[in-house]
């Protein structure tokens, strides 16, 4: 069968053949496949789909499966998540469940997040409940990130462990919480007795039920003479949490973290809540399992990531992989600040050792050496990279080429983020990419993120690209603020998350090219025609509305309709002298430079004002 021609491009047909190819792949990784030179499929792209491509340019799902249609292939774009299954499955590791018989699960604590609107007490119920004093330290008493801590309890004169999982109340972190919800075996949420369900406690009610998650809820603040704990359990009946005392089945527990009442009471309810609708258990004695909760950068002891054991057990000198950072975990402290050295299922520890920092949400596992965490790791790496670029890459069609070429005058907003945190970093660059201008002129781009200090290779970035670096908890390392300030660099420091969106909204809405609209300063009646040498035609005219400007902007109308566009109040006399202005009612001289004016003609004079945006 010969070959089908595109373009003069010859190329086997596919015959229907499935290929599987990475998200972001490209016409270089295509041509792999189907063993043909990826110089001729950027011809078929080109003449077939219309888009110019280059050979080693990742490429959006919709573009691979349309030039496999055209190639009569079939393409499977690989999503990360089936891709890193199946890398996985290939060091024949099973990720995401407990291996062993029912024999080998044993009993684990709950992993509980706390939830509740901002300003309703979950960082100081947290306070109450390790003892510690979290808020002193949080710019303008805002949670900044997520803390994970364990605590003991006595239940029936047996003790008994709980997980926290501090999640912000900032209504930024609206992804960093979801994530909490999903690490968590129930949710706590706190609502003050005070001031009743607030939007944000709406939404962490949205959250646990998506998370499918049960709820248990502390009522809060009631130390205070306007609590009403009844109207609380009222309000959440409409959100489908009925008290038990009204017949449903959610623990509700009116506390004062403030005042340190019924926190035991409290931490009663979630256990029992556990071993009512739970059955928490997990192998520990297998390679352990789990996820990134936080992670940043410190100064001396390098990549320092918060992980929360799920299942096996780890242990100091294990082999880990996390998300795209890996390496032997060197140490292990508890959130005492202990050493450690195993973490059994449900335990919170940070971990240090990994070659860089993690995301927030990003799984980790133990694997058997050194060289398979780095391939995994790297694997990983090279996946998210390519899937970046295809979000990242701007399609160029040859019908669209002449207006990509014109958008030149759409401005974009470049942004580098550096944050103390991952978490913080992402939720960040979600706020700011939310930010509406009300306009297609802008926009915002981030060009570059990461964690810890602000580095040379960020500043170098930000001068080469004309981008401002968002700092956010993070300074200059070294002399990097010399530097930048050398280079013309904008570094912008924040601890509040509110500040970076305001400012950065109001930059935004800085570049939109100014907006004018025409403000009539007045008209005038011509009365006479004067004729001057070397001058032409003057105006003997009379004020009627408003006042006339010298070298304002005119225009000539006659009969209501305007003759001549574009014209300036070039002269303006009163008798014999010279003058800025004329008001209504008198008369005086005007000079347009324009001769072909009648009796009765009106001359109206404007000028372009700039109009405030909103």
């Amino acid at each position: 069968m010969q070959a089908p021609s595109f373009g003069g491009v010859k190329i086997p047909s596919g015959n229907g053949k499935v290929i599987r190819l990475s998200r972001g792949a490209s016409l270089a990784d295509f041509g792999e496949r189907i063993d043909v030179n990826p110089a001729s499929l950027v011809q078929v792209v080109m003449t077939q789909l219309g888009e110019m491509v280059t050979a080693t340019q990742s490429l959006p799902d919709e573009t691979l499966q349309l030039l496999g249609e055209e190639l009569n292939y079939t393409v499977e774009v690989v999503s990360p998540e089936d891709e890193d299954r199946e890398l996985l499955e290939s060091f024949s590791i099973e990720f995401g469940e407990d291996i062993g018989s029912e024999e080998d699960l044993k009993p684990r604590a709950p992993v509980v997040t706390v939830m509740g609107h901002v300003d309703h007490g979950k960082t100081r119920l947290l306070d109450a409940i390790r003892n510690t004093n979290v808020a002193s330290g949080e710019a303008g008493g805002i949670t900044q990130h997520i803390g994970a801590y364990q605590v003991t309890t006595t239940v029936d004169g047996e003790e008994r462990k709980i997980t926290f999982i501090d999640t912000p109340g900032h209504e930024a972190f609206t992804a960093m919480r979801a994530r909490g919800a999903q690490a968590t075996d129930i949710a706590v949420l706190v609502v003050a007795a005070d001031d009743g369900v607030k939007p944000q406690t709406a939404e962490a009610i949205d959250h646990a039920k998506a998370a499918d998650v049960p709820i248990v809820v502390a009522v809060n603040k009631i130390d205070l003479p306007t609590a009403d704990p009844q109207k609380v359990r009222a309000q959440l009946t409409e959100y489908g949490l009925v008290a038990e005392e009204y017949g449903g089945n959610v623990q509700f527990v009116d506390i004062s973290a403030k005042e340190n009442l019924n926190i035991d009471q409290l931490l009663e309810a979630i256990i029992l809540t556990a071993d009512a609708e739970l059955d928490l258990k997990a192998n520990p004695d297998m390679p352990a399992q789990g996820l990134a909760i936080e992670a940043y950068l410190d100064r001396g002891r390098g990549s320092m990531a918060t992980v929360l054991v799920q299942r096996g057990t780890l242990r100091v000198g294990d082999s880990i992989v996390c998300g795209d950072a890996y390496g032997r975990v060197r140490a292990m402290l508890d959130e005492n600040g202990n050493r450690v050295k195993e973490a059994e299922p449900s335990r919170p520890v940070q971990v240090l050792g990994l070659t860089n920092v993690p995301s927030a949400g990003d799984s980790f596992l133990v694997v058997k050496d050194d060289r398979v965490a780095r391939q995994i790791a790297q694997q990983r790496e090279a996946r998210e990279r390519f899937a970046q670029q295809a979000k990242a890459s701007r399609r160029v069609t040859l019908d669209n080429w002449q207006k990509t070429l014109e958008e030149g005058q759409r401005e974009e907003l470049l942004l580098i983020i550096k944050g103390d945190m991952s978490g913080s970093v992402e939720a960040l660059e979600e706020s700011l990419l939310k930010i509406d201008p009300g306009t297609d002129e802008v926009a915002i781009r981030v060009i570059g993120r990461g964690v810890g200090a602000i580095t040379q290779n960020d500043i170098n970035l930000a001068a080469s690209s004309g981008a401002v670096i968002i700092g956010f908890n993070v300074r200059p390392e070294g002399k990097n603020s010399e530097l930048a300030e050398r280079m013309g660099v904008d570094i912008r420091y924040y601890s509040v998350i509110y500040q970076a969106i305001e400012e950065v909204e109001a930059a935004l809405k800085g570049m939109l090219k100014p907006e004018y609209e025409e403000v009539q300063l007045g008209t005038a009646e011509i009365r006479e025609i004067f004729k001057v040498p070397r001058v032409g035609n003057v105006a003997g005219a009379v004020v009627r509305s408003g006042v006339i400007k010298r070298n304002a902007k005119a225009r000539l109308i006659r009969d209501g309709v305007v003759v001549s566009d574009n014209l300036t109040v070039e002269s303006l006399r009163r008798f014999k002298d010279d003058v800025t202005e004329v008001r209504e009612g008198f008369e005086c001289g005007i000079g347009i430079g324009y001769n072909d004016i009648r009796v009765e003609d009106i001359i109206e004079t404007f000028e372009m004002r700039e109009k405030p945006r909103d």
